[in-house]
């Protein structure tokens, strides 16, 4: 299974790995690089987790949950998770058509659009969020049209929206693309010659080899959406209530000295960060373990 590749390499890569002279190195070196590890793990990873949620409790759990069910926080949540909500589908969608179309076809512009697809990859979200006020802003190009019509983008939900799919279109393209490279076209083609239409070939055979795939894009690309900052800090206008996400809302409140409420919110941030790395390992559990299985039917 190709997911395989991708995403786990298995105990029989890593026992071969640890076994063979030529690459095994001494205990001293072994250990001195896995504790070097485990000290900036520690460092610069467990620790501020654990001093968001020290700091989220520090004044107890009224004082924690006030700072939950506070109007302004409950909108940002609602935000984030509409702009999440919105955004993921859409990059979906959009990431399986072009991995479709860059592993399984050659056309014109194909290194192109692979350009394209990296491009929010190398440009800073601040800049991706000015682009957005420059296009849709009162004075922008096509910000006047829209005002006219009383339709506003900016410094509103649509403007949010756009700048999360701007900066988390990547993530589901990108890892597709290489798993269905490494793929090949042997068995869309066998189908094809079989009778199967496009549209059955991808639900019964491109759909199933990339599931795990998919699924771990998808991951990312909503991980990326919940947390985005300097995009959509540029186009939202810092509007209580309205235009605040959660990570818009932290900054405002920790700026005003709410220690306390801030990290609260923060710490719903941190909860939604381990909940997607339990649901990455699981994946990656899943897809060794096919892996393993298909290769134990052989």
């Amino acid at each position: 299974m190709a997911a395989t590749i991708s995403l786990h390499l298995g105990p029989a890569h890593a026992d071969r790995y640890e076994n063979n002279p030529a690459t095994r190195e001494t205990p001293w070196v072994k250990w001195t690089v896995i504790g070097i590890s485990l000290a900036f793990f520690a460092l610069f990873l467990l620790l501020p987790l654990v001093v968001v949620f020290y700091e989220a409790l520090r004044k107890g759990w009224d004082a924690y949950l006030a700072a939950l069910v506070d109007p302004d926080a409950l909108s940002s949540v609602r935000l984030t998770l509409l702009a999440a909500a919105i955004s993921v589908p859409l990059n979906l969608v959009f990431g399986v058509a072009a991995a479709w179309a860059i592993a399984k076809f050659d056309f014109p512009g194909k290194s192109f659009l692979i350009t394209l697809i990296d491009l929010p990859f190398s440009v800073s979200p601040v800049v991706a969020g000015l682009i957005f006020v420059l296009v849709f802003g009162r004075t922008g190009w096509l910000g006047p049209w829209f005002i006219e019509n009383d339709m506003k983008i900016v410094f509103a939900v649509p403007g949010i929206v756009l700048a999360t799919i701007f900066v988390t279109f990547p993530f589901v393209a990108r890892e597709l693309i290489p798993l269905m490279e490494a793929q090949g076209r042997d068995e869309e083609e066998a189908s094809t010659v079989l009778g199967a239409s496009g549209w059955q070939t991808f639900w019964h055979v491109t759909l199933p080899n990339i599931k795990w795939g998919l699924i771990y894009g998808v991951i990312l690309c909503n991980a990326r959406a919940m947390g985005e900052f300097g995009a959509v800090s540029v186009v939202s206008g810092h509007i209580r209530g309205e235009t605040n996400t959660m990570p818009l809302h932290v900054e405002i409140v920790y700026s005003e000295y709410k220690f306390a409420a801030a990290f609260a919110v923060a710490s719903l941030l941190a909860i939604l960060a381990l909940l997607t790395l339990l649901v990455k390992t699981w994946i990656e559990w899943r897809a060794a373990r096919a892996g393993d299985e298909e290769a134990a039917g052989r």
